[in-house]
């Protein structure tokens, strides 16, 4: 049995900052701010995951080549999230009518066939 945890990708901060093209005192820095949080090792070791990576990357584009302030990147991150529960939302919701529409089509065909009985 695998569990989750363990198949996801880890870095140090030394390699996660390399990846993202960061320095690491730059991704404490962030961690403190409450933009990334990575998890910790037993040996209270930062460790990232790819999903940290990705969003260090996001981060790095809004400073960098947008010119975003930290408060700037703040917002954005939760304006993302939240587009990103939506988007969740809209999907369950969808998949909901889906349901709905195949049973009254079965309901539909049932009817169909008991009247030509």
């Amino acid at each position: 049995m695998t569990v989750y945890w363990e198949s996801r990708s880890r870095y140090v901060i030394s390699v996660a900052a390399r990846i993202v093209g960061l320095e690491a005192h730059t991704l404490r820095y962030y961690e403190r701010l409450g933009l990334v949080q990575p998890e910790r090792s037993r040996g209270n070791i930062r460790l990232y995951s790819e999903d940290d990576i990705e969003r260090l990357r996001y981060i790095k584009t809004l400073v960098s080549d947008c010119g975003v302030n930290v408060a700037g990147v703040e917002v954005a991150l939760k304006l993302m999230e939240r587009m990103n529960e939506l988007r969740s939302r809209l999907d369950e919701m969808e998949r909901r009518v889906k349901e709905i529409a195949e049973a009254e089509i079965e309901d539909t065909i049932e009817d169909a066939e008991w009247k030509e009985v």
